[in-house]
């Protein structure tokens, strides 16, 4: 008999990807379809569900050719969170997906307040899901009142694969609508924003079962069973063997983030800092989140030019060698390009270069960005650390983590080890598919097994006064950054047309 191969499905926010792994958790095939969003307005962001259906059958198509698919036993799910997919009571879509950064509902996040913080392990952000489901309730009645049940964005997928309306653990920590110590759903902040219990989906913890495969024409057996799965900090988390106490990781993908690894519920709403479950039982995770991070780079090498990313990184190694202490004069960066989150709890907050000079080049803006993100991580670490969690060496994930400039300037900043992993790219993915052998009762030996370390960067403790400086310089912008958001220029009549 065949050894089972599990099929992981990590819905990302620009792309969907896919592997098969076997149970010795080589990857046997790979595949990935790009995605678009929608931004019908300032400061909105959307997909439609339907194009997440239509990326997946594609990958899956990509994979169909590969002697695995056959033995494909289960499927592990992971996927953006905070998004909300709102269904009719015939799982027909109503409204366009509403995603993690979008910003349109900041006036309700206000509006929910702090009373529940501690409950739901977050303080209220316009971009979790409840808000959205308060503005909508306000600004879109008509589809208020026709949603029947809220989703996730990876469980849209569960759905049409099984037809079953089911959640996990994780993905509902991210909606502030579940009790992150009791792993229940929490009825008043439901009530808050006008939803009952009825319409949200059973809930499964990360490696349980949760649904069969009862769609036909994808080539899978009958069989194969899809697990409860995770949104993707946690799943990735799985996947890079980040699944105990002290535990700890950066995510340098389209967003940034801090993670540690906690046996208990333990935030700091006060800071922003996120509390949430894990994908795995009895453990949880503390956060802190940038709304920015490898996309300030992305930015930064369109604004210049430059014909891709690596051209500038070139480029700032030769005019700016690791190792150097940089000027400091050297252009300095805010990297709030869509607002933030922690520590500042702001999505209006607007990014920025300072000390600009006739002799500036594309890699000193190409440094100040990376140094920028740099500089917000290490404000999520010290909120992270005001929560009581511990983080000493750090992997280092996501699509930042190619450059191996940036890995170093971490290590240097955040003043900790900084290592990178063979496959890393996939940790969503892989811990996807190892959620799927749990589901069929396999696969236990892979959770500890984490992934191979390419390479480790030690902080160089000569460049720590230039960094620790410059530190200070980038906090002295953070006043300056507030005073220019829409509200503190309605406060103080800058935005009159009175001189």
């Amino acid at each position: 008999m065949s050894r089972p191969v599990s099929l992981g499905i990590d819905l990302g926010t620009s792309e969907l990807k896919a592997i098969l792994m076997d149970l010795d958790g080589q990857v046997l095939a790979h595949a990935g379809v790009r995605l678009s969003v929608s931004r019908r307005h300032s400061g909105w962001s959307e997909q439609a569900p339907e194009d997440w259906w239509q990326a997946c059958l594609q990958a899956l198509t990509q994979l169909r050719g590969h002697a695995a698919f056959a033995h494909v036993a289960c499927i592990g799910l992971s996927g953006q969170m905070h998004g909300a997919v709102l269904l009719g009571a015939d799982n027909r879509v109503l409204y366009p997906a509403i995603l993690w950064d979008d910003s349109r509902a900041i006036a309700e996040a206000e509006q929910l307040g702090a009373t529940f913080a501690d409950v739901t392990g977050s303080l209220p952000m316009a971009g979790l899901t409840a808000p959205k489901l308060l503005w909508l309730q306000q600004h879109e009645p008509a589809v208020f009142k026709a949603i029947d049940c809220v989703l996730s964005p990876k469980d849209y997928l569960r759905l049409r694969l099984s037809g079953e309306r089911i959640s996990e653990m994780s993905d509902a920590a991210g909606t502030l609508w579940l009790d992150v110590a009791r792993r229940e759903w929490f009825v008043p902040m439901l009530r808050a924003t006008g939803l009952t219990l009825e319409q949200m989906p059973r809930l499964v913890e990360g490696g349980a079962a949760s649904a069969g495969l009862t769609v036909d024409g994808l080539g899978l057996p009958a069989s194969v069973v899809i697990a409860g799965g995770g949104g993707d900090n946690p799943v990735a988390a799985v996947g890079i063997g980040a699944i105990n106490a002290g535990d700890g990781f950066i995510t340098l993908g389209t967003s940034a983030a801090i993670v540690a690894i906690t046996d208990h519920a333990a935030g700091n709403p006060a800071s922003a800092v996120h509390s949430f479950c894990h994908a795995l039982p009895d453990r949880w995770y503390t956060m802190g989140a940038m709304l920015a991070g490898a996309s300030c780079l992305r930015w930064v090498t369109r604004l210049t030019g430059m014909p891709d990313e690596q051209t500038l990184l070139d480029q700032v190694q030769a005019q700016l060698p690791m190792g150097q202490p940089v000027p400091l004069d050297t252009p300095l960066f805010l990297p709030y390009l869509a607002g933030e989150r922690t520590p500042h709890n702001d999505p209006l907050l607007r990014g920025g270069f300072m000390s600009l000079g006739h002799d500036c080049t594309p890699a000193l803006l190409g440094y100040a960005v990376m140094e920028g993100v740099g500089f917000g991580l290490l404000d999520a670490l010290h909120a992270v650390e005001s929560a009581g969690a511990n983080l000493g060496a750090c992997a280092l994930v996501g699509g930042g983590a190619r450059s191996e400039y940036w890995a170093q300037l971490l290590a240097n900043i955040l003043q900790r080890e900084v290592f990178t992993l063979h496959g890393s790219e996939l940790s969503a993915c892989i811990g996807a598919a190892k959620l799927g052998f749990m589901a069929i009762g396999q696969g236990e030996p892979l959770l500890a097994a984490g992934m191979s370390v390419k390479a480790r960067y030690k902080p160089d403790s000569a460049l720590e006064v230039n960094l620790h400086a410059r530190y200070s310089m980038f906090q002295g912008l953070l006043p300056a950054a507030q005073g220019l958001s829409p509200a503190s220029m309605e406060a103080t009549g800058a935005s009159s047309s009175q001189y």
